[in-house]
């Protein structure tokens, strides 16, 4: 396993006590980005398909990434291999098992294993396995979560890019 890119720790060199000491301004704004992307994915989500189940894992990502965007549980390929990974498993146990709880469950203990194998840490992605192993439908439910996490997977930049903002301003 390599310990570079470990994702139960931080991100290599980030500047992690920002974070720590934003006042509620602060913590206001860096949460603006996380809820608008929830709401975007929600409002999509309702034009395209009726599985809103399949995407509320996403919400708790948005929130793990607004509360500490520089952990490596949040980096852009922990979270889009671990997402995306978590719902193919669960699409595939849904397709060879049916809706259920044999289905729900091997998808699980498949996913968790694989986020073990492939230091791919995103506990959201634990629940998104299962989700897509109850009641996955059709493949385009798959597609529009890729889009979903896609667009998540942005909300790591902005989290980002609002912290060094944060930064940059309050040495000014």
């Amino acid at each position: 396993m390599s310990q570079k890119r470990s994702s139960l720790k931080p991100l290599e060199g980030a500047n992690r006590s920002l974070r720590r000491r934003l006042d509620l301004k602060g913590e206001i704004a860096l949460a603006i980005a996380p809820t608008a992307v929830v709401l975007l994915v929600m409002y999509f989500v309702e034009a395209l398909t009726q599985q809103r189940l399949l995407f509320a894992s996403l919400a708790s990502s948005a929130f793990l990434i607004y509360l500490d965007p520089q952990h490596g549980t949040n980096a852009i390929r922990t979270l889009m291999l671990a997402q995306m990974m978590a719902a193919s498993i669960g699409f595939i146990t849904y397709l060879g098992f049916g809706g259920g709880y044999i289905s729900g469950g091997l998808a699980m203990v498949i996913a968790i294993f694989l986020m073990i194998l492939l230091d791919a840490m995103h506990p959201p992605a634990v629940a998104t396995s299962i989700s897509f192993a109850l009641k996955a439908g059709n493949i385009s439910n798959l597609v529009l979560f890729a889009w979903a996490v896609g667009i998540t997977a942005i909300l790591v930049g902005l989290e980002r890019y609002a912290l060094w903002l944060l930064a940059h301003y309050r040495h000014q």
